[in-house]
């Protein structure tokens, strides 16, 4: 059983399960809930290709320029009908997990081959629910597995890809902090790679005439809540079940729902420094690393870090924020990990927990958790502990992956890299 289920053609046969049941929920079982941002982008594009009134380059947006691209491609089939959209989306989706599949599938450097990454994957897919699918992360994850398999021995590559994503949903410009820290010629490799992508984004945006929106995504938003389903939202989601003066309400123009009451404003407004000043820890340790000549070790186990900063010390708690996670740690179950084979199965077994509380929230007990509902809220509650669980877990592998040595499996110009980075930085 367990050659079978180890050989390429089972795994594209569960991909191919795992899409259609995910599809079928998001467009037929639980649109409303599921796929209701997917919806919203089918109304973009039908207001720019019928209308001409393009996001950024006509009004400001709360994504960043790049997003345009794929909302676009759908749109190019049809933007009248919502299910022939969001199949259309689900098929691009599936397009391109099916490219970061075969990469997970590739034969390693030393000639080993595994399909642990691949398995995992598809069930952190099918943990987390239609929302997998049905949200613009779900084109950014991809592109996010394929930058950390390129990791050091192609930075080029993975800096492009990075930027590429981040001009799409920006968290996957902050998996160019572990990069940088990881290779010995950061500027060169990472830095001049992600200012081209950049040059050309914005010169195409500059071309279009939205110059002045193209920042408007990081504004848009400053205007945001404690979103329900944050962690730091936790007390005060638990006070709502009892106290009259906590509330939870409908932010008309972001549509999110948030938690409202005594203190909740302040702490949205510290959140927003707090995160600031979390990466800049995460990027301390990074750089600690390197000195210590162990920047390549530490690449993936940082990567994860910097992921679960941004979903824990946050005031956004969409549960799509969960989908970053799947990247780093379905490339490290591909490869051996300097942090250890046991805190790499704690890390992948409490993320699968951690997605599949997820899913019990939203989208299928979200309408409870909103009218008060004591279950859905404890459910919340365990998941938000969980993500602080990772959160730990995130800090004590880099910090081994740090003190241990750099793992052999990437090509050899990476570990060029490694050694000559401990020379540079004094290691």
């Amino acid at each position: 059983m367990r050659t079978r289920l180890t050989h390429p053609a089972a795994i594209w046969v569960g991909f191919g399960l795992v899409h259609a049941w995910l599809t079928v929920v998001g467009v037929v079982i639980a649109p409303l809930t599921s796929f209701n941002d997917v919806d919203l982008y089918r109304w973009w594009m039908h207001l720019g290709l019928a209308e001409g009134q393009w996001p950024v380059l006509d009004y400001p947006w709360v994504y960043p320029a790049g997003a345009v691209a794929p909302m676009l491609l759908p749109g190019l089939v049809g933007t009248v009908s919502t299910v022939g959209y969001a199949l259309t989306w689900c098929l691009l989706v599936t397009l391109l997990d099916g490219l970061a599949t075969a990469a997970l599938l590739r034969q390693r450097p030393d000639g080993s081959r595994t399909t642990t990454g691949a398995w995992w994957w598809l069930a952190f897919l099918v943990a987390l629910g239609p929302v997998a699918l049905g949200r613009l992360d779900a084109i950014v994850v991809p592109l996010m597995v394929l930058a950390l398999l390129a990791g050091v021995g192609r930075p080029r590559l993975a800096a492009a890809l990075m930027t590429v994503g981040a001009w799409i949903k920006v968290a996957p410009g902050a998996l160019l902090l572990p990069l940088v820290a990881a290779v010995r010629r950061p500027v060169r490799d990472v830095v001049v790679p992600a200012l081209v992508v950049c040059g050309v984004v914005v010169g195409a945006v500059a071309a279009g005439g939205g110059i002045g929106n193209i920042a408007s995504f990081l504004t848009d938003q400053s205007a945001r809540g404690l979103q329900v389903e944050s962690v730091t939202a936790t007390p005060w989601v638990i006070a709502s079940l009892w106290r009259d003066d906590v509330v939870i309400r409908l932010n008309d123009v972001l549509n999110t729902w948030e938690i409202v009451g005594p203190g909740t404003t302040t702490a949205a407004a510290v959140l927003d420094t707090a995160l600031a000043l979390a990466v800049g820890l995460v990027a301390g340790l990074l750089w600690w690393a390197r000195a210590q000549g162990r920047s390549v070790a530490a690449l993936l186990p940082g990567a994860f870090l910097t992921l679960i900063v941004l979903v824990v010390v946050n005031k956004v708690g969409s549960p799509q924020l969960l989908a970053w996670l799947a990247a780093p740690v379905a490339v490290m179950l591909g490869r051996p990990t300097a942090a250890g084979a046991r805190w790499l199965r704690a890390l992948a077994t409490t993320t699968l927990a951690a997605v599949a509380l997820t899913q019990v929230v939203f989208p299928w007990g979200y309408l409870r958790l909103l009218s008060g509902n004591e279950s859905i809220a404890a459910i919340l509650v365990l998941r938000n502990l969980l993500l602080v669980a990772l959160l730990v877990l995130a800090v004590v592998g880099l910090l081994r992956a740090a003190k241990a040595d750099d793992s052999d499996d990437w090509p050899d110009d990476a570990r060029d890299d490694a050694s000559e980075a401990a020379e540079v930085s004094g290691g």
